[in-house]
């Protein structure tokens, strides 16, 4: 009422007002709300909160809706629009990781499409998106990235392997001289355990006499005539001859001992895999077995340190788990023009173009040993 410049229109508009009464009974509180200002990401305000607390959507958190949710930071927050209400996008963390960043310059790298950074990986997991393993751990092919065990810890044996981390996708050691197997747990072919744990696989001096066949020598036996059916230094593979092999490899003769009379077994190395049978053939070291005969006529020529293209058919084999070289196969010393090629021709078979075309009849084998 002692106000002289306040007309009859005058207003008093007041934003977050709070005013406090006091007596002799105490002091009682009265507040005067305002409008929450939450960036066009809330509709109304929660009840009782004060200061005005906004009640968010579109995954934004704070007083004001002012940032993103911890788990929604792929983009950059921006205030909603009535065009637009540009929501918080989560992170990429297959479930992995529960908060990420964001990071400008990966956004503007990934021309405004991706920003997010995960932050503390669980489950072993590692990296941006929670999506590799981390060291000491190996991706199971078995599980989906977003299992909890899509990692599996490497088990290198303490002594056989140089460390304790492990090939990320397959789960093979890092092994010392002489030792093989996944875990590093054994001597490899040639090698025997010693007592030395620094070098715990020792070279047997026997087994260290090369693979190898002398042509010229099988050429006199008469056991040799018309045995040999395929030539080792000429082959023009058509989709057709593809089509009939079991598998089509390249890979590197490591190191051969004999395995009975009839047998010769190898221990090679699986550097592609342009076809394979029904039993699946994976890359990395493992057996192959030639009959004895079909070295000593020449039909294959191997060497030790080599690479060469492999074909044949396990059709015939008593026990098709086993990947045979013989007589009916080819070993080609490798050549690097082949790759390409044999690259179309395992994209024509993933097209279908194999279907229709009949494998040969196999001949029959040797016993296995």
């Amino acid at each position: 009422s002692n106000c002289r410049l306040c007309g009859p229109k005058a207003r008093v508009v007041a934003r977050h007002l709070r005013v406090e009464f006091g007596g002799r009974a105490g002091l009682a509180a009265a507040g005067v709300r305002g409008r929450c200002q939450c960036h066009g990401h809330a509709a109304r305000c929660a009840a009782r909160s004060r200061p005005p607390r906004c009640r968010c959507r579109h995954h934004t958190t704070g007083p004001g809706c002012e940032s993103c949710r911890p788990s929604h930071r792929d983009w950059p927050w921006r205030p909603a629009t009535p065009q637009h209400p540009h929501p918080c996008l989560p992170c990429s963390c297959n479930q992995h990781a529960r908060r990420c960043r964001f990071n400008s310059e990966l956004f503007r790298l990934s021309g405004g499409r991706s920003g997010g950074v995960c932050e503390r990986c669980r489950h072993h997991t590692a990296g941006r998106h929670c999506h590799y393993c981390q060291p000491g751990f190996w991706r199971d092919p078995n599980q989906p990235i977003t299992s909890r065990k899509a990692c599996r810890a490497c088990q290198c044996h303490p002594i056989g392997a140089t460390g304790g981390t492990c090939n990320q996708t397959s789960g093979q050691c890092s092994c010392k001289l002489g030792v093989t197997g996944l875990t590093c747990n054994r001597c490899g072919l040639g090698y025997q355990q010693s007592r030395s744990p620094r070098m715990p696989c020792q070279r047997i001096p026997e087994a260290t006499t090369p693979l190898a066949t002398t042509p010229g020598a099988s050429s006199s036996d008469p056991q040799c005539q018309n045995y040999c059916n395929t030539s080792d230094t000429k082959v023009h593979m058509s989709l057709r001859r593809y089509c009939q092999q079991d598998y089509v490899l390249r890979a590197q003769v490591l190191a051969s001992e004999a395995a009975g009379p009839a047998w010769r077994r190898l221990v090679v190395r699986i550097l592609a895999v342009y076809r394979q049978r029904a039993q699946q053939v994976r890359r990395g070291d493992q057996d192959a077995w030639v009959p004895s005969a079909d070295l000593a006529c020449g039909c294959l020529r191997l060497h030790n340190g080599t690479d060469y293209l492999l074909l044949g058919s396990a059709a015939g084999d008593p026990d098709p788990a086993r990947l045979v070289l013989d007589r009916h196969g080819l070993a080609l010393p490798w050549r690097p023009r082949w790759a390409r090629p044999l690259r179309r021709l395992q994209q024509e078979e993933s097209a279908g173009g194999c279907r229709g075309l009949k494998s040969p009849t196999p001949s029959p084998r040797a016993g296995h040993p």
